[in-house]
């Protein structure tokens, strides 16, 4: 009993000095608060800069492939040592979700707010799909709610890696290294995490979301579903928990299960967060038109059934689930029609029966040659 008295002491101890140590870098006047926040947003700002310096050489000079690569390395490198882990970590991530989603997210939904007469014409449905029907309280509402979901991600992120390394003294669950993993690597860790990240998707949204009687089930309908049809920051518009669940969820996991290193954790947040940007836009023009624009039509059809109450469809995002569980929605074209209309407008099978018909002609015409060197020897 006294051992396990002395150990509660010496906890409080050691609770109280941390938290009076802590409590020194708490900005007591404003001139302080002004420096400690230029000093977080320089911090921020510097994240991205190894990944940018990698994109942007190329363009800005004549450099080699091979010298772009070392030179990115360096950066990386630099980087890491001269940061600690988790700011790596999550600041890299904060960086990612701003600009990848928050500010392109806050961008579309200012153009279909100041210019709704151009925004109508590039949307999928039209005028009915914009946000501006929901009125002021509404998208404030969205955007407010939008926020806090995408920074409790970031902030369950750091829980787990705190959790991790400082009480349970494990490894942290992303490598933090200045070794770069090899591109082959990075896409079977990205490839690897879309696959379960699709699948986790296709089951929480249609068995939690959407069959099953839960407060998971009313709070789905009653927040995001509120929304007859979707806008970019209505993916992350849900309660709290339903968003942790299905949609922070499947994209940390993956890289929990396989430990990605975190630059392959930042590629993979990046486009899945461009991901849930072009998704749930409602616009037609997109940047690819044979995968994206049928992805994003069934998500908003996915919407306009469940506003109309009827039965619930298109719970993945691909759509290959959907396909082989019978989940489409009805009267709605599923990912291999958007497939096959996609090669019939680029005359894809006509272009394959050209290629494979010029290449027999090229063999008749070369057989037909050597004969002909053939006899002509024999005639000589």
């Amino acid at each position: 009993m006294a051992s396990i008295q002395q150990l509660i002491r010496d906890n409080a101890v050691y609770a109280s000095g941390y938290l009076k140590g802590r409590s020194f870098t708490v900005p007591t006047s404003f001139s302080e608060l002004y420096a400690f926040t230029t000093s977080k947003l320089t911090s921020l700002v510097s994240v991205p800069l190894p990944f940018l310096s990698f994109l942007a050489l190329p363009f800005f000079s004549g450099t080699s492939t091979t010298i772009s690569l070392v030179f990115f390395y360096l950066t990386w490198s630099a980087f890491v040592l001269s940061h600690n882990q988790l700011t790596v970590e999550l600041e890299g991530t904060l960086a990612v979700r701003l600009l990848c989603f928050v500010l392109p997210a806050l961008g579309f939904l200012g153009f279909d707010c100041a210019l709704p007469s151009l925004s109508k014409g590039i949307k999928d449905r039209g005028s009915v799909q914009s946000p501006l029907l929901l009125g002021r309280r509404k998208l404030l509402e969205v955007i407010g709610i939008s926020l806090l979901n995408v920074g409790l991600g970031i902030a369950l992120q750091a829980i787990f890696e705190l959790g991790f390394t400082e009480i349970l003294h494990l490894r942290s669950i992303l490598k933090v290294t200045t070794i770069v993993p090899l591109p082959w690597t990075i896409f079977k860790d990205v490839a690897k995490g879309f696959v379960i990240r699709g699948v986790l998707v296709y089951t929480i949204n249609r068995f939690l979301m959407h069959t099953y009687e839960s407060p998971l089930k009313t709070w789905h309908l009653r927040w995001q579903h509120s929304i007859s049809l979707p806008f970019s920051l209505v993916a992350a518009y849900d309660h709290p928990v339903n968003h942790l669940l299905s949609n922070w969820l499947p994209t940390f996991l993956p890289a929990y299960l396989f430990r990605f290193h975190v630059l392959t954790w930042h590629l993979f947040v990046a486009l899945c967060s461009l991901e849930d940007l072009f998704l749930f836009s409602g616009y037609a023009v997109l940047p690819s038109t044979i995968v994206l624009a049928g992805m994003a039509r069934r998500t908003d059809e996915h919407f306009a059934v469940v506003s109309e109450e009827k039965a619930a469809g298109n719970f993945g995002r691909f759509g290959v689930l959907d396909v082989i569980c019978g989940t489409t929605c009805q009267n709605e074209d599923d990912a291999m029609d958007d497939m096959q209309l996609e090669a019939e407008k680029h005359h894809i099978q006509e272009r394959a029966q050209g290629g494979v018909n010029g290449a027999i002609a090229g063999l008749k015409g070369q057989a037909k040659s050597r004969v002909t060197r053939s006899q002509n020897k024999k005639g000589n």
